[in-house]
């Protein structure tokens, strides 16, 4: 699904997913420079990003995908 990662205003990052008309922030990053791993958002969806390099400019649009709860 297409997912845009970006800033908000107070600096925490956010992920919106046009589809589903969601914005909600990313409360867990599996990995520290936030590609290539899991994060969690903060209504417990689980997305699972592209490896990208750590200083990709923000904001972008990438193919994420949806892992199952539980």
């Amino acid at each position: 699904m297409k997912v845009m990662i970006r800033k908000n205003a107070a600096g925490e990052l956010t992920a919106y997913v046009p589809k589903k008309d969601l914005e909600e922030p990313i409360t867990e990053c599996q990995k520290p420079e936030l590609w290539g791993g899991v994060v969690t958002l903060a209504n417990g969806w689980r997305l699972e990003l592209p490896e990208m390099p750590s200083d990709t400019r923000l904001p972008i649009t990438v193919e994420a995908r949806r892992l199952e709860e539980g």
